[in-house]
């Protein structure tokens, strides 16, 4: 299992600008790479003579031209510009295979980060040592056990962080859920989430709380010439504001799929149409400002290093419009209706709690269905009844 700890680093100002020397490096490769990949992709074209490009083919392009077009390649690491391709080829292959888009050119100050591979770094503590620079001071230790496969040193505002991947096989450190049973969650935008148990949490919404300050902040750096001091300055108030919002927002999202792992075995989810209900210029902001696909991520990795499920329904499954008494369903439910009374059995129902009872009851029939309870085989019965099976985790997860 591939997990990732990212940390903090504490730089001075000497390995702050080796840092954004490597960091631009590698972003000038992976431009570079790119505008190539294009050219000779447009020549292969016109003649299938030719090769076609690949990120081999261009890494060595670039070592026989770089000691004389590129001379300041040489006073960083070697693994800025060479893992720069390595990762442009991933994303070519990401785009024909339809899982990502076409690969986009790299921005000074939005993707200011550079890999190193696990041959040219070691870690000793609270220190990690940087090719061609040294040991440099992290806040925290590596909490995880096994093989370091790589670290990515990245940019966000004016902090420098280190994202470690350690390849490990000890989950020690995230217990077994408490099986406290199955659970619904209905994410929305009025409340991040409400459960099946009848709690509701409320997001802490961070964009929202600081919209005017950000509106302040982005006007300012407007009124900035270009090029001047000034507009520097305002530029990097306006990042750590940024910076501030999605780290409010990730650590909500961190507590909250947490605390869910850790008390339910089985949780049911919704496949949201997230692009979709971007679409809704009245609740656009909102939805971006809940991160529900962030949820969904943190939700499923956690799930499986804890030993439970999660049960994602059906994009079209009726939750909010399906009585979970009776099971009627209605026609048709506006939006704008919170609460509704089941023609069938009279029931009245909150729209969210009853969305996340459905979506539990949907977990709890999925689960004894792929488990094999009593009664879904044509097997002979039994006295006492079996247990349901472990289920295993199956492929790698990403903690970031």
């Amino acid at each position: 299992m591939l997990i990732a700890h990212r940390i903090t680093l504490d730089l001075n100002n000497v390995q702050a600008t080796y840092m954004s020397q490597a960091a631009g490096t590698a972003r000038f490769a992976y431009n570079w790479a790119l505008s190539e990949w294009k050219k000779q992709y447009e020549a292969w074209k016109q003649d299938n003579t030719l090769p076609k490009p690949s990120q081999e083919a261009l890494r060595r392009q670039l070592n026989s031209i770089k000691r004389k077009q590129f001379p300041w390649m040489l006073t960083v690491t070697k693994n800025a510009p060479q893992m720069a391709i390595i990762q442009l080829g991933q994303a070519f292959k990401n785009f024909f295979a339809g899982r990502s888009r076409y690969p986009k050119f790299r921005k000074k100050g939005r993707d200011d980060r550079f890999t190193l591979t696990n041959d040219l770094i070691s870690i000793d503590g609270c220190r990690i040592r940087i090719p061609r620079l040294g040991w440099v001071r992290m806040r925290e230790s590596l909490r995880f056990a096994g093989k370091i496969m790589s670290a990515t040193i990245s940019r966000v505002a004016n902090r420098w962080f280190v994202s470690i991947t350690v390849d490990t096989e000890d989950n020690s450190h995230l217990p077994k859920a408490e099986n406290q049973g199955a659970a619904g969650v209905d994410l929305g935008v009025s409340a991040l989430a409400t459960l099946s148990t009848g709690e509701i949490i409320a997001g802490p919404k961070p964009h929202k709380a600081l919209l005017l300050r950000l509106k302040r902040l982005s006007r300012s750096l407007s009124r900035k010439q270009k090029g001047s001091a000034n507009r520097g300055k305002a530029k990097i108030k306006l990042a750590k504001l940024h910076a501030r919002i999605a780290s409010i927002r990730t650590d909500a999202l961190h507590k909250l799929t947490t605390d869910l792992t850790r008390r339910f075995h089985s949780i049911g989810i919704e496949n949201l149409n997230v692009r979709g209900m971007m679409k809704n210029l009245h609740l656009s902001r909102a939805i971006a400002d809940m991160s529900f696909y962030e949820f969904r991520r943190q939700l499923q990795y956690k799930t499986a290093m804890r030993g439970g499920q999660v049960i994602v329904a059906d994009r079209f499954y009726p939750s909010s419009k399906t009585c979970s008494d009776c099971g009627y369903k209605l026609e048709s439910l506006p939006l704008s209706v919170r609460k509704w009374e089941c023609p069938g059995c009279g029931a009245n129902h909150d729209r969210d709690l009853n969305a996340a009872i459905n979506l539990k009851n949907m977990a709890v029939s999925s689960t004894v269905t792929a488990c094999g309870e009593e009664g879904s085989g044509s097997s002979r019965k039994t006295r006492v009844k079996p247990s349901s099976e472990k289920q295993e985790a199956s492929g790698r997860f990403n903690q970031t």
